[in-house]
């Protein structure tokens, strides 16, 4: 017997939880079932896919080659459900989102409400990650698509562009820079320290690019992991956080401790894009979904 599209399924979930027991859990599957199944498709292909230890379960370098190849099966397949389904026109089954943390939680909610109610058959499960984590995971399958900086991805994926956020900046109200809340021009923030978001996080980039264009320098002494974080470090005073315009307009406006100003410059801004494998038979579809996060961004942005 050829190994099953299940098998699989569960061979996948143990290398993305590590355990037998979580991987059942994520299958709905009791540990048992699942762990024959993993012994009965390692038997027909010869081979050990797994090392078990007292701590889990780590793949195997042929493992490790099999799931990368496991996983552009289950794309395809799930692919290949979701083109049937759609047969009639409408948006159904199941697509799994990647996105920045620094925009999914400051443009999906509303996205997922409105796709909910245009598209009732369409599960979205979404994940956040870094930008080079979401490029991994894209080529390999585990995402469909991804919500993501186009520049930053490979020109064999295509791009559906969502919007152009401006950059700001957020101080404390006592700061110099807080007795005006209009456009400040990017050389008046010479001498400053920005505060930027950690390695692997493309926005982290853009506020080094800024400060050098600037004349400024990035905080040696503080990275932090969310948005959210450098809002908070900002309204300690002395530091200035950079954020990007979803979030300022959806977040940061809305804290009476901190004074939020766009910087006009033509290099404050970055393109925020639906992202997909220009393989993916799927384009059209996906184009609608980027067709309400453009209408959500624009009336966010507005």
């Amino acid at each position: 017997m050829k190994p099953t599209l299940r098998q699989m399924e569960y061979l996948v979930a143990i290398a993305e939880t590590g355990t037998f027991s979580e991987a059942a859990k994520q299958t709905f599957v009791s540990q048992p079932s699942l762990s024959a199944q993993i012994k009965d498709m390692e038997a027909h292909l010869d081979v050990s896919l797994l090392e078990r230890g007292r701590h889990g379960a780590l793949l195997t370098p042929i493992g490790e080659e099999v799931v990368a190849r496991v996983r552009i099966v289950l794309r395809q397949v799930e692919e290949l459900k979701v083109l049937v389904r759609e047969s009639g026109g409408t948006l159904a089954g199941r697509l799994k989102l990647g996105v920045l943390p620094t925009v999914g939680p400051y443009l999906l909610p509303q996205v997922t409400r409105e796709l909910h109610a245009a598209y009732p058959e369409l599960r979205l499960f979404v994940r956040e990650e870094r930008t080079l984590d979401l490029q991994d995971h894209l080529t390999d399958g585990r995402f469909d698509l991804i919500l993501s900086t186009p520049e930053d991805h490979p020109v064999d994926c295509k791009r559906f562009d969502i919007v152009r956020e401006n950059i700001y900046i957020c101080v404390a109200p006592d700061d110099p820079l807080a007795e005006s809340r209009e456009d400040i021009a990017l050389e008046d923030l010479k001498g400053r320290e920005f505060l930027t978001l950690g390695y692997g996080h493309k926005f982290a980039t853009v506020v080094k690019d800024l400060a050098l264009q600037a004349g400024a320098t990035t905080s040696g002494e503080y990275e932090g992991t969310s948005l959210d974080a450098l809002r908070q470090m900002a309204a300690m005073g002395g530091s200035i956080a950079v954020l990007p315009s979803l979030y300022a307009i959806s977040e940061a406006k809305k804290d009476p401790q901190l004074i939020v100003r766009r910087i006009l410059h033509p290099k404050a801004q970055r393109q925020i894009g639906l992202v997909w494998r220009n393989s993916s038979p799927l384009a059209e579809k996906y184009e609608k979904i980027g067709q309400v996060m453009r209408r959500v961004a624009e009336a966010i942005m507005s």
